[in-house]
């Protein structure tokens, strides 16, 4: 496959021992993401123009405001964001017996919008893209990805969601392989609970932790998917 631009993060996700790949791609390219916002990207005309229109939603705002860097830069993108922000409305007839409704209306658009989800939406349908070609061409990486713990229910639904568009028969192989290998690992997480939990009991203080040190952020992170929490 020619774009190396995306099969060497989806090779290299799963290389590593991670509950779910894709979490660590999606938290990754946020990442970057975010340092581009406040980097070289922050005067060019066409992202500016994005920013203007789209803004950012609450996550990634506070993303962006706590790295606490280039305030500057942050303070000009949310300048000219409110001036757009501000025009449209301006725009609203506040006269008129509907306004409460545009007022609705335009409230629930803008808080669909938000520069940095889409670039992570359309990066990791490129991500899962990959991830199944490779599946099915590379006998090197479908040997990492039945070694692998599965992924975290969010972005298992998005992987369902995308082998409505493989092949029926690849459709029906990868699903049962999907399915079983997620079952697995879901149970495996809920072991490593139960023994966590039962290290808090005298009877078992004695004996090792075995793997369930941090099995409560790599529950949550399994069940919720990429969450900023401290493992």
């Amino acid at each position: 496959m020619k774009e190396t631009i995306y099969t060497i993060p989806v090779t290299e996700a799963f290389e590593e021992d991670r509950e779910c790949p894709l979490c660590f791609l999606e938290t990754k390219l946020e990442n970057e993401l975010v340092d581009q916002v406040l980097g070289a990207s922050l005067m060019e005309p066409d992202i500016r123009k994005q920013t203007n229109d789209k803004g950012f939603c609450r996550k990634h705002f506070e993303l962006i405001y706590n790295k606490q860097e280039n305030k500057l830069g942050l303070g000009l993108i949310i300048n000219t964001h409110m001036a757009e922000q501000n025009k449209i409305i301006n725009n609203i007839n506040i006269n008129n017996k509907n306004a409460a409704e545009k007022f609705i209306e335009y409230i629930n658009g803008y808080e669909s919008k938000c520069y940095i989800c889409e670039r992570l939406d359309y990066t990791m349908n490129r991500y899962m893209e990959v991830m199944f070609y490779l599946y099915f061409n590379d006998s090197g990486f479908k040997q990492k990805f039945h070694g692998g713990k599965g992924f975290c229910l969010y972005h298992l639904k998005d992987i369902l969601k995308y082998t409505k568009k493989l092949d029926s028969k690849k459709a029906e192989v990868i699903t049962g392989i999907i399915f079983q290998k997620q079952i697995d690992n879901m149970e495996r997480i809920q072991e490593e609970l139960d023994w966590f939990t039962k290290k808090f009991d005298y009877r078992y203080q004695d004996e090792p932790w075995e793997n369930s040190k941090d099995a409560i952020p790599r529950g949550i992170k399994k069940l919720k998917g990429p969450c900023r929490i401290k493992s």
